[in-house]
Parts: structure tokens; C-alpha cells; sequence
């Protein structure tokens, strides 16, 4: 029976030293003449939703309208500054080893469901070699649709289609770092796996009662056996 485990990327598989938040912040200011005055809180959304929210917290008339060139210099800015995300940011402890033994597991398939696009989910991962564990073409993206807990059926579709990956909810793990990733698993009736190396504390994931939650991905063999389950 195939395994799928999709992959959140920031906070659960690494740390980008608030780099994306920056890019964020450079891209708005690109496209609209001005930076934003504060920002707002990005865990778990997809890049389209997060810009959306701030160009309606901007006040910017027709923000749907906009959206495209927002994004598309998000990706630009992303692109250019890879090299300081490999300098700054880094994986989370234990995520490459991790990776490396899922990749050698006959019938597990990994790839990332995130809510970057998929041009800056590209670059954060491969900022840290980490591409080569992951079939990229069969993820799901913020590019795919703005709304998270949509994806997750983009993913099996791709799989199925690219690869011949038959897995459905109870051989699918979704694994994150945030509310937004159960609702995503939950919307889906996947399984879920919390990772409390984001913004949301052990405890909080916890309280939220996925399937699993670990501190960090650096128990190697714990986080094997949660994700190998039958």
C-alpha cells in the first residue's frame, strides 16, 4: 500500500530567519509604491491569502485586480534573495535525516503541501538541499489554489496522474506546524501530524487533538514509526 506524507515547508521543515516575511513587505512596496505599516500574522496561510490581507488591510481599491503582480514580485523577490535564505535561515533539527530514511521506504511517497507557491517552495527547499527527498511535481501549492484546505485533493490527483500513486485518506499524513494544516488534513479526512517548531507551542497543538504531535522532527525513529503507521 503506497504512503504519501506531504510536507508542510515553513516552520515545520525549516526556519527562514523572517526572510519570506521581508520579501512580503519588498514586494508590496515594488508593486503599490509603499511598504505596508505593520504586518500581520502568516502562519499556515498561502501566499495568495496573505497578500490578499494585505492589500485590503492597505485599503488598496480592486485588490483581486492586483493580486497577480503582487505575487509574481513576491516570487522575484523570493528567487533573488535564495543565497541569503541558505546564509540565515536553516532546516529544522533532524528534517534531512528524516527525509533521507522516508526517501529509502519502499512504497512512501513524500512531496510538500504548502502554502507558498510553487516557485518560492522551490527555492526555500532547495536553499537547503533538501529537493532531493521530495517529488516536487506531485505537491500541492498556494499556486494551486489560495484556500489551504483545498489542496490536499490536488496532490492525490497529481499522484495519481504522474505517478500512479493510489493513496487515499487513511494512507495520506499531512504534516505541519499549525491549526491551518489539521483544518487542511481534516478537510480532506487525512491524517495529520503537528510539529510544534512554528509560532504555536506544544501544548497548543495538543489542545487542537490531531492524530499526532511531536515537538520537533529530531526523534528520528519516533517520527518513522507515527508516519509508517498502518
Amino acid at each position: 500500500m503506497a504512503r504519501l506524507v506531504l510536507w508542510d515547508v515553513d516552520g515545520t521543515l525549516i526556519h527562514t530567519d523572517g526572510i519570506g516575511a521581508a520579501a512580503f513587505d519588498r514586494a508590496l512596496e515594488q508593486v503599490l509604491g509603499v511598504a505596508p505599516a505593520s504586518r500581520i500574522r502568516m502562519s499556515g496561510k498561502t501566499d495568495p491569502q496573505i497578500a490578499l490581507e494585505y492589500l485590503r488591510l492597505m485599503a488598496i481599491d480592486d485588490p483581486e485586480g492586483r493580486l497577480p503582480d503582487v505575487v509574481a514580485a513576491l516570487e522575484a523577490h523570493i528567487a533573488a534573495v535564495a543565497a541569503l535564505l541558505a546564509e540565515k535561515g536553516s532546516p529544522h533539527p533532524g528534517v534531512p535525516e528524516l527525509l533521507a530514511r522516508l526517501a529509502a521506504e519502499d512504497g512512501v511517497h513524500q512531496t510538500l503541501l504548502t502554502g507558498n507557491t510553487m516557485a518560492n517552495a522551490m527555492v526555500k527547499v532547495a536553499a537547503f538541499g533538501l529537493q532531493d527527498w521530495v517529488d516536487v511535481e506531485i505537491g500541492a501549492y498556494g499556486s494551486d489554489h489560495a484556500d489551504r484546505t483545498r489542496l490536499v485533493p490536488i496532490a492525490w490527483e497529481r499522484a495519481r496522474r504522474l505517478r500512479g500513486i493510489d493513496a487515499g485518506p487513511a494512507e495520506t499524513w499531512v504534516v505541519g506546524d499549525t491549526a491551518n494544516d489539521l483544518a487542511c488534513a481534516r478537510a480532506a479526512g487525512a491524517r495529520c501530524l503537528l510539529v510544534a517548531t512554528g509560532g504555536t507551542s506544544y501544548e497548543g497543538l495538543a489542545a487542537l487533538e490531531p492524530d499526532e504531535v511531536v515537538p520537533d522532527l529530531a526523534a528520528t525513529d519516533e517520527v518513522l514509526k507515527i508516519l509508517l503507521q498502518p
